[in-house]
């Protein structure tokens, strides 16, 4: 992924704080901007975005500072909150709910969650897009995406429940091979004891998720929030009353879809039909 140019104010307020601690290396190195892009391979220019924090460093970047300031870790060690600072805000939020989580337990009718994407799948999802995504950006989001998924190996484990719709297992986004190894990764996920997913069959005649997909997240103080998202609008919902609503809807939507064993059993059958 590139150096990218930040697009909020929390983020600026992160890569402002790095820039300066780049430029504080520097100067103590006694080199000059220019000298200091020469010995990493990057132009004066950039470096000069850095150090004003208008533009987020690679990973290249920081590391190769590091080792030409010989800053001993300072420079390099600032790497995963400059990670942090590339994703678009809505992502940092719902990903500090999901680590804040003790359960999530969410639905999806369109596509498989983000999750449980493999990189192929994500970045086919986001290739998808009208208008499309500059390739910057799409691979921020794409990153964005699989850092979430750090979630899945925390402990202690958090308890997960996902329903999928059949549709989105079916379609072959990205194309056959990649919705292959989308269905393997089902599989190994859904193996976990912590993990339970579910298959809402398109046949049901009783759904009650037809008004969509959503995201419950019981959070380790004790409170549920939830979380949806759809076209332009990415939502976080708090209020009792509509979480109750969500709760029900869920235990519902559970219950109405093929148990975790009959879904992964499902899921087997769908990749042995899958070329």
């Amino acid at each position: 992924m590139s150096d990218g140019l930040v697009d909020d104010e929390e983020s600026a307020a992160v890569l402002r704080t790095v820039g300066r601690v780049i430029k504080t290396c520097r100067e103590r190195r006694g080199l000059k901007q220019a000298e200091l892009g020469a010995a990493i391979g990057y132009s004066d220019e950039q470096v000069s975005s850095v150090e004003r924090g208008r533009r987020a460093p690679s990973a290249k970047f920081l590391e190769e500072a590091d080792r030409v300031l010989d800053a001993g870790g300072l420079i390099d060690g600032l790497r995963k909150d400059v990670e942090h600072a590339r994703y678009p805000k809505k992502v940092r939020d719902l990903a500090k709910l999901e680590a804040e989580a003790v359960e999530l337990c969410a639905y999806a009718n369109s596509v498989v969650h983000g999750l449980l994407q493999t990189p192929e799948y994500a970045r086919a999802i986001y290739g998808l897009r009208r208008p499309p995504f500059a390739e910057e950006e799409m691979e921020r989001f794409v990153a964005a995406r699989l850092a979430r998924q750090e979630v899945l190996d925390r402990q202690p484990a958090p308890v997960f429940s996902f329903v999928q719709e059949e549709v989105t297992l079916r379609r072959p986004v990205g194309g056959r091979m990649v919705m292959r190894k989308q269905l393997e990764r089902l599989l190994e996920i859904g193996q976990r004891r912590n993990v339970e997913i579910q298959v809402m069959p398109t046949d049901r005649e009783d759904h009650a998720g037809l008004d969509g997909s959503l995201t419950l997240l019981r959070l380790m103080e004790g409170d549920t929030v939830a979380h949806n998202e759809v076209q332009l609008t990415s939502r976080l919902i708090s209020l009792p009353r509509e979480i109750q609503v969500l709760e029900v809807r869920y235990g519902i939507i559970r219950a109405q879809a093929l148990t975790p064993r009959e879904s992964l059993t499902f899921i087997e059958k769908l990749l042995g039909g899958t070329p």
